[in-house]
């Protein structure tokens, strides 16, 4: 029995296997699935014959959807679906193989199975690996594992262990990046991807801000402080240090100077996993690092908000002092841009794998945070509360994203990166920015599920604020 599915649980399923050409000579209108969801279809209009067709995909030895036939072309969409269908009922008969290829390479990984002792698995590791509450999340991340090319070959060590932070934030990029329309090319180890489209190509540099810790191991990180005053000096002196070690050791590396990286656009992508939920309190404190400039909000005579950009001295933390303005530093002109999500949390794979279908339906999330209010005049974001049940609600990955444009950069960034995402630009002293009708700064989602966590946790009503795991 075939069926019609949405974009979204075809996108989570096989949106990893687009060539650069299929976006210029088709455009997708329809997808189909068998009732085991072990064939797929897509209907399609080619854009230069102005006929359609359908294309059907089924799992080579790697477990990756590719296409293994193309049905009957028709100058009339009823009839493409028809041959579409057809196609479509005779391979959902066929032997896994039959979809095979020929070309393919390894096996595919299986993150979720441990590879190391129980006492080494990352806490939130055994949370989405064992949670019913987090199975839409664990469903997506099996379902694009296939597709993710394990370049350094220890992902899933690293995935299961310490590195769980650096890999999962690699695996929103590879989630994000797909979604606006790149492919990639992982022969490369370093910079991390190598985003190619017809615009442009673009490489991006995964960075993470991580917890300070002594020569034992131990994590040392000074505790968040409470009161006002104390805050305020975490968040501009501290938090600027934070994000200058990373940025600056990758900065160090000297992509630029490779032979495959010179003369295209380098990005830096940068989440702060330093503290538990850093990420929704602290994100907006990489702005005046980057630029080297502080804010001040006033209301004039009129009560009309004006914010003023002022230069500022550099950060100093203790014994630690670093220089403001990143994208001043030396070499610092090589890289185009800087891009941070607050909200690319695994709460937010949650959300959209629920989105497109997968994992219990007995899950029920309640997403709430602040988003950017369009009121020239407001000084403070909006809140806002969405029901993720609810057959009204719509999320995409690059929702949330910031795009930091470096203002003396050497291959400037094309504004078409990252469709979707607010753009900050620095012109005549000033961040200027360009922010989508609907920009979340921070979020957490409460999920209610029926099980019980693996790590003893009730799931009546889990609690997972966005950055903790």
């Amino acid at each position: 029995m075939l069926k019609r599915i949405e974009k979204a649980k075809f996108e989570a399923l096989a949106g990893y296997i687009r060539s650069q050409m299929s976006f210029l000579i088709s455009r997708e209108l329809e997808w189909y699935a068998d009732d085991t969801e072990r064939v797929l279809g897509v209907l399609m209009l080619d854009t230069v014959d102005g006929d359609f067709a359908g294309a059907v995909l089924g799992r080579d030895a790697r477990r990756r959807f590719r296409a293994v036939a193309i049905s009957r072309f028709s100058d009339a969409i009823d009839t493409a679906r028809a041959f579409l269908e057809v196609e479509l009922e005779k391979w959902s008969k066929m032997p896994d193989e039959e979809f095979w290829q020929g070309d393919e390479r390894g096996s595919p990984m299986d993150v979720f199975i441990p590879v190391v002792p129980p006492h080494r698995l990352s806490s939130a590791f055994v949370r989405i690996a064992t949670g019913e509450g987090f199975s839409p999340a664990r469903t997506l991340i099996e379902s694009m594992m296939p597709y993710y090319e394990d370049v350094d070959g220890n992902f899933i060590e690293q995935f299961q262990t310490s590195g769980f932070d650096a890999r999962f934030w690699e695996l929103y990029l590879f989630a994000v990046l797909t979604e606006d329309g790149f492919v990639f090319d992982r022969s490369f180890q370093a910079p991390d991807f190598f985003c190619q489209s017809f615009p442009e190509d673009v490489f991006v540099e995964a960075v993470t801000v991580n917890p300070t810790t002594n020569p034992a191991g131990i994590v040392i990180e000074p505790e968040v402080p409470g009161d006002r005053a104390g805050f305020k000096e975490y968040y501009q002196e501290y938090m600027p240090i934070k994000w200058g070690s990373p940025l600056t050791s990758k900065l160090k590396k000297a992509y630029w100077e490779l032979p495959h990286v010179k003369g295209k656009p380098i990005v830096f992508a940068i989440q702060d996993f330093h503290v538990p939920r850093a990420m929704t309190f602290l994100s907006h404190s990489i702005t005046p690092y980057l630029y080297g400039v502080s804010f001040t909000a006033l209301y004039d005579a009129d009560g009309r908000l004006m914010v003023k950009a002022t230069p500022r001295e550099p950060h100093r933390w203790g014994f630690k002092t670093i220089e403001s303005g990143f994208f001043n530093l030396a070499g610092a002109e090589h890289i185009s841009a800087v891009v941070t999500n607050p909200t690319a949390t695994i709460s937010k794979f949650n959300r959209m794998a629920y989105l497109a279908g997968l994992g219990s339906r007995d899950v029920r999330m309640v997403c709430s945070g602040t988003c950017h209010n369009h009121n020239d005049n407001a000084a403070l974001p909006r809140p806002f509360t969405f029901l993720v049940h609810d057959p009204r609600y719509s999320e995409s990955w690059v929702e949330g994203a910031n795009v930091f444009h470096n203002p003396n950069a050497l291959v400037p960034l094309d504004d078409s990166f990252l469709a979707g995402a607010a753009h900050h630009y620095f012109e005549q002293g000033q961040v200027k920015s360009n922010i989508p009708r609907f920009h979340p700064y921070e979020s957490q989602t409460a999920i209610i599920a029926p099980d019980r966590i693996g790590d003893g946790l009730p799931g009546s009503l889990l609690g997972t604020p966005a950055g903790s795991v």
